[in-house]
């Protein structure tokens, strides 16, 4: 391969269609950044499969290589906060959005996006985590604020999904009991295996009884999902409890009274990881890295190459994924 020039997996619009394929670029195409780094590991979220997908709400213009998390060394640096051959994470701002993403053997991004590795952390770990681990390090961090192991039981909706895997997985660490909610009855032995300790099917949580309140049953949740799942969820928490919620596959529809938060003093508390301040982003990844890090992580993931891709992408956005995508670039 000619100096400058790399492999990256890029989305274009054809005919009114989304086609992504492998393709050569040059590093001189990419947008302007602080920080030139060699991917070495980036991961499948459901933002990039929208992005591959044609979805102007995530991706504007065309073509492009879509990957919102990176992990990999720098190459060049034009800020003294970072040098040549330092190991960095980059995850969310506007990554693989509408700037070119992990998808690709190497990024140009501002040095404000880019975290160091942890030196407990290897770049494969970081990936298994990603967007996704972050996600669920902000919601377990929110709900052990005021919910502690003691009070009570977990519960996690999309459970076999990469937010919810691992926040299953953090809170068995931590020494939580988690129940976890899935579509996917076939995966009971795979969140046993993660640490939860009761499975319920989607199916029957989404058809509980129609009321303004429900028996109070968990002291706190980690939603996934949004929709009907949230509404059951909050409506089931016990007095005092907290719920975090970082999605809306289901739907972004909240149906409530105001009684669980009235009556019970429920807190619902909204995740946002794109634009996480970085002292907290640096929190978090060293706590991954360390305490938090569970010890069957690598249950967790599979792992793909770029030519593996469109395959992985329809799957997700069929529902059909499990646990977290990572893309060895060198695979």
């Amino acid at each position: 391969m000619e100096k400058n020039k790399f492999k990256a997996y890029v989305v274009n619009e054809v005919d009114n269609k989304y086609i992504g394929k492998i393709t050569e670029r040059d590093i001189e195409d990419l947008p302007k950044g602080d920080l030139l780094i060699k991917v070495y590991y980036s991961s499948l979220n459901y933002k990039d499969a929208l992005s591959a997908a044609g979805n102007k709400g995530v991706t504007k213009n065309y073509p492009h290589t879509p990957g919102i998390d990176a992990v990999g060394i720098v190459v060049k640096s034009e800020n003294a906060l970072f040098n040549a051959d330092d190991k960095v994470i980059v995850t969310s701002y506007d990554l693989g959005m509408n700037t070119d993403g992990g998808f690709g053997e190497y990024i140009k991004v501002p040095c404000e996006w880019a975290v160091k590795l942890p030196e407990n952390l290897s770049m494969k770990e970081a990936m298994i985590f990603g967007t996704a681990g972050l996600t669920a390090g902000i919601s377990v961090l929110r709900l052990s604020e005021l919910i502690k192991p003691k009070d009570g039981n977990i519960i996690v909706s999309g459970g076999t999904g990469g937010v919810g895997s691992i926040s299953i997985a953090i809170l068995n660490k931590l020494g939580y009991s988690v129940t976890a909610i899935t579509g996917k009855e076939s995966e009971r032995n795979y969140l046993l295996n993660l640490g939860a300790k009761e499975i319920i099917i989607r199916k029957e949580f989404e058809n509980l009884d129609n009321k303004p309140l429900l028996k109070p049953v968990y002291a706190g949740a980690i939603d996934t999902v949004g929709g009907v799942i949230l509404e059951n969820i909050i409506k089931s928490t016990k007095p005092n409890g907290v719920v975090t919620c970082c999605g809306n596959i289901a739907s972004p529809k909240l149906e409530l009274s105001v009684f669980p938060f009235i009556l019970r003093g429920i807190t619902l508390v909204g995740i946002d990881s794109q634009n996480l301040p970085m002292n907290y982003r640096i929190n978090l990844w060293n706590k991954l890295a360390l305490d938090w890090k569970p010890d069957n992580l690598i249950n967790t993931y599979s792992e793909i190459s770029l030519e593996d891709l469109n395959e992985k992408i329809l799957l997700m956005l069929q529902g059909e994924s499990k646990g977290r995508t990572i893309i060895n670039m060198e695979g």
